[in-house]
């Protein structure tokens, strides 16, 4: 998840350009929303962030909810990774932001601006904040991604191999990710290469 195993693609180039700009966000209350479907990329995203921020020596919060924080620190850093939203803790939180300042970048499938939220004020901020989005990844970069697995691995696979997986595998990083780790496996408990034939077993 850091920022040296992160594969940059037409896909997320768009996201990865304002990750690495930070933090020279524009506006108090600094935010950025970076959305994409589920296996995009955007929690490894998150994570280069985190790290870009702490490298900074800022104070990093990740929340899996938007919840009340009565005891933030100055000039917080904070990464929501909230698929189920608490419209007013949320209202008050960038309201919070936006006042004494801080940072915050938002991780979603849905850009905040198709959120289905009813606090009218809620959601004339949400189609203000600045979005991203991070496309499926396409062939190329989940290529990229099988290669570097197995390379971490210390695997040598054939480029057929690749384009076999390539074929057959869900559109995803994680999926990517259990692939290799599958093949790994199988590999090791037989002592042999992984193959294109052993591919076909391995994935049913």
């Amino acid at each position: 998840m850091g920022a040296a195993d992160f594969v940059a693609a037409p896909s997320n180039a768009a996201a990865l350009t304002l990750i690495e700009a930070w933090p020279d966000w524009p506006g108090p209350g600094r935010a950025l929303a970076v959305h994409g479907p589920a296996g995009c990329g955007k929690t490894h995203l998150g994570h280069v962030f985190q790290a870009r921020a702490m490298a900074a020596e800022r104070v990093v919060l990740y929340l899996t909810e938007a919840r009340e924080l009565p005891d933030l620190p100055p000039d917080p850093v904070l990464i929501l990774d909230a698929p189920n939203l608490d419209e007013t803790a949320f209202f008050h939180l960038l309201n919070r932001l936006k006042n004494e300042g801080g940072d915050l970048l938002i991780l979603s499938r849905e850009a905040p601006a198709r959120w289905p939220v009813h606090l009218p004020d809620l959601a004339s901020r949400l189609k203000a904040l600045p979005a991203v989005e991070v496309a499926p990844p396409d062939d190329a970069l989940l290529g990229a991604i099988l290669a570097k697995h197995f390379a971490d691995r210390q695997i040598a696979v054939a480029p057929e191999v690749i384009d076999y997986l390539l074929r057959q595998m869900e559109r995803s990083f994680a999926a990517a990710a259990e692939i290799a780790e599958r093949l790994d496996q199988a590999a090791l408990a037989e002592g042999r290469a992984i193959t294109v034939p052993l591919a076909k077993r391995v994935l049913g």
